[in-house]
């Protein structure tokens, strides 16, 4: 046997025992009485419009409230999120949306088409990139209360890495009385669809 390794040995078993003394004398944490946990926020939520500002606070509010037509995954892959099913034209002019079943705001009121036309409309006059699909749409046309079509004057490969923008300004889904409120004013009722 290597004469070192018995040293070595020896060590390893007193740094063991040495650390186990400690543990088993230390006195249990659940004993020793209720104590107070303070943390300082990033920032305080001053705005709940999380079209008007790019505050990361304000933004993880809105994840709270709101939803969003796409999303990224752990992949960093476009998913649909309230969108059910997309269809792009071969010309990639023409995107159709199809809404999930059963989406409904925290009033009750059901998600419609119209509220997300209305949703991204004031969601590009804020954003960059949102201003950039803006430049290339012709229209956004509601079939009915579940589908709706982007109408691209020109092709915009980025279109649906916009919707699914993950960061400040996210494209949130509210209700259109909501959306149709001035893309520079705050708005007064946070109402969506989200977790809570």
């Amino acid at each position: 046997m290597n004469q070192r390794a018995v040293p070595l040995r020896y060590m390893t078993a007193v740094i063991c025992a040495c650390a186990l003394g400690a543990m088993l004398s230390a006195p249990p944490a659940w004993s020793q009485g209720q104590k107070v946990l303070k943390f300082i926020p990033q920032a305080d939520l001053r705005i709940l419009d999380p079209i008007t500002t790019t505050a990361y606070i304000t933004r993880n509010h809105g994840y709270m409230i709101y939803d969003t037509l796409f999303a990224t995954d752990a992949k960093f892959q476009v998913q649909p999120q309230m969108v059910d099913k997309y269809e792009i034209s071969k010309d990639q002019l023409t995107y159709t949306f199809t809404l999930r079943d059963g989406l409904k705001f925290h009033d009750g009121t059901p998600v419609r088409s119209a509220d997300c036309i209305a949703s991204i409309d004031r969601w590009s006059k804020r954003d960059a990139l949102g201003q950039k699909m803006a430049e290339s749409t012709e229209s956004w046309k509601a079939i009915d209360d579940k589908t709706f079509t982007l109408k691209l004057k020109k092709p915009f490969p980025l279109a649906l890495e916009a919707l699914a923008k993950p960061s400040s300004n996210v494209p949130f889904i509210m209700p259109e009385r909501i959306a149709k409120t001035d893309a520079s004013t705050n708005i007064t009722e946070p109402i969506g669809s989200g977790p809570f």
